[in-house]
């Protein structure tokens, strides 16, 4: 039996989130085109009979700018130090030299697999061009091309990474596939509406809350509050006459159906919090 920590880095945008669900087979992670999308660690816990591997997707790597960009930085440093085999995955038509420098300065301590993620989006040479850069840096044990979007190939990726693994016993013992509650899940589908539905600055300034998740017989009632910085953001996400919040609840909640499995009754609320991104109060009480 092998199991261990293998724990994905990289850049925003590259495809973490992406790559967390491909080797799950289930979403855990929201995906958007927006960077900095992923605020939290996730991890993705995948048992087969001969081994545990718990997968962490986290924040892409960012120079921090407010409190919540330095929660988020926690969460990746964390993350390095429990890993057993660090994941770092790179967009092939990105600069490599950027990336390099991320890695680098992370100081890894344990094996690292280079994953270059969107070869259906370039050609041979490009791709071979940065494969074979990434073989050259000292802290890099494998180079593996994927397109985690596409689709990827589980047992052949997994092969590597098992190798670097040692033997011993799961960390968790139940059929979980991950750590994080229910509600996290919720509420990050929720977010995940806000950032397919408004323009570039409101999702940034938007953090979703759960405040009530209640199973009964037929369906599951939640009540969530989307909170923004100033009333015009809120003027923005409820929409003329509420017609933007309605279609976002519309959205989420056949999500969160999906997710579920079950009937779902969402009610979302707006809620103003000035500058909630620099209150270690407001980060806290939104999970953070």
């Amino acid at each position: 039996m092998k199991s261990g920590f293998v724990n994905i880095f990289g850049l925003p945008n590259a495809g973490k989130s992406t790559l967390l669900n491909a080797l799950m087979g289930e979403k855990l992670a929201i995906i958007s085109k927006k960077v900095q999308t992923t605020r939290h660690r996730i991890k993705g816990i995948l048992n087969e009979k001969d081994y545990q591997v718990i997968f962490s997707d986290t924040p892409g790597i960012i120079e921090p700018r407010y409190k919540l960009h330095e929660k988020m930085m926690q969460a990746v440093k964390g993350a390095l130090e429990d890993a057993d085999v660090a994941l770092l995955i790179v967009d092939v038509n990105e600069d490599p030299l950027v990336s390099d420098a991320i890695f680098e300065a992370l100081h890894l301590k344990v094996p690292a697999v280079v994953v270059v993620n969107k070869i259906d989006r370039a050609g041979p040479g490009t791709i071979k061009k940065i494969v074979e850069y990434f073989e050259t840096r000292s802290y890099c044990r494998k180079v593996v091309t994927i397109s985690a979007l596409s689709g990827i190939n589980k047992k052949e990726f997994l092969k590597p990474i098992l190798g670097f693994l040692q033997e011993g016993e799961p960390f968790y013992t139940d059929d979980d596939i991950s750590d994080l509650p229910t509600k996290f899940f919720v509420s990050e589908l929720i977010r995940e509406k806000v950032y397919s539905l408004f323009e570039e600055e409101i999702p940034y300034h938007t953090a979703v809350m759960v405040t009530e998740y209640k199973e009964k017989t037929t369906l599951v009632k939640i009540t969530a509050s989307i909170i923004v910085q100033r009333e015009t953001q809120k003027g923005i996400i409820l929409g003329e006459k509420g017609s933007m919040i309605k279609r976002l609840g519309t959205e989420a909640r056949k999500d969160i159906e999906l997710f579920l499995g079950q009937k779902v009754f969402l009610e979302l609320f707006v809620k103003v919090r000035p500058r909630w991104r620099d209150n270690e109060t407001h980060l806290k009480e939104y999970g953070y």
